[in-house]
């Protein structure tokens, strides 16, 4: 393949609803950049990836359109309007590609802390697969819960052993080929995921577990700021 050859799609058109006041958390400041910014950086940087595009709710132009003025970005050459979901929004930015790559990365907006050499490891776990995702063993005792019908109460159902479980985050590489028709599928028969690698998989694909870093957070609350700033002192992964 290709040096240049990976585009890598953004979803940055949620509420983020859990964040509360305060704006759009991609576009707020996270040290001295908007945590979108943080992510572009990372994205442009790399020699793999061709191009960038975020995806975006169309009141938010002024404000993508402000990061880029202030940055010079050669790989973001376009943006795409983002739909009522993230799979919508995912959705919108593929079929908006005229010549597509071999290989799609999708990587939230708000976890801005993408070292090169994730996004490395994740493009070559692709090889002789469907697609590589990033995700982190769980550091906390698993337990699978029911509902007791009496009391109304989440009771524990058992204990699950988490040596076989991973905590899934992104970046995610897919083949391109592969990534389209599990969206084109799961669009056309109504089902929905907030992960893209699941959609693959409920077509048979093939996807290969990159180990990443528990420092790939994703910005949700307003404290998740404050723990973004404590990794920035800290030092971010290479």
């Amino acid at each position: 393949m290709s040096k240049a050859d990976v585009t890598a799609i953004v979803p940055a058109a949620g509420i983020g609803s859990r964040f509360g006041r305060g704006g759009r958390k991609q576009y707020l400041a996270l040290s001295d950049k908007p945590v979108l910014a943080w992510v572009l950086d990372a994205l442009e940087a790399h020699p793999r990836v061709r191009d960038i595009i975020p995806v975006i709710r169309e009141e938010d132009l002024p404000a993508l359109e402000e990061i880029l003025g202030e940055r010079e970005y050669s790989k973001v050459l376009r943006h795409v309007i983002g739909g009522a979901e993230r799979q919508d929004s995912v959705y919108n930015a593929l079929r908006s590609i005229a010549s597509p790559p071999p290989m799609i990365m999708v990587h939230d907006a708000v976890r801005p802390f993408l070292s090169q050499s994730l996004i490395t490891r994740v493009i070559e776990a692709v090889a002789g697969n469907d697609g590589a995702i990033v995700a982190v063993a769980p550091k906390d005792t698993i337990k699978q819960g029911v509902r007791d019908s009496a009391s109304g109460a989440s009771m524990v159902e058992r204990t699950i052993d988490r040596s076989t479980l991973w905590s899934v985050q992104t970046p995610q590489v897919f083949m391109h080929d592969r990534l389209r028709s599990a969206y084109d599928e799961a669009m056309k028969e109504g089902v929905y995921s907030t992960d893209d690698s699941a959609l693959v998989e409920r077509l048979g694909g093939r996807v290969a577990i990159v180990e990443g870093y528990y420092e790939n957070i994703k910005i949700t609350t307003p404290e998740d700021m404050a723990i973004g700033g404590a990794i920035i002192n800290k030092g971010l992964p290479e």
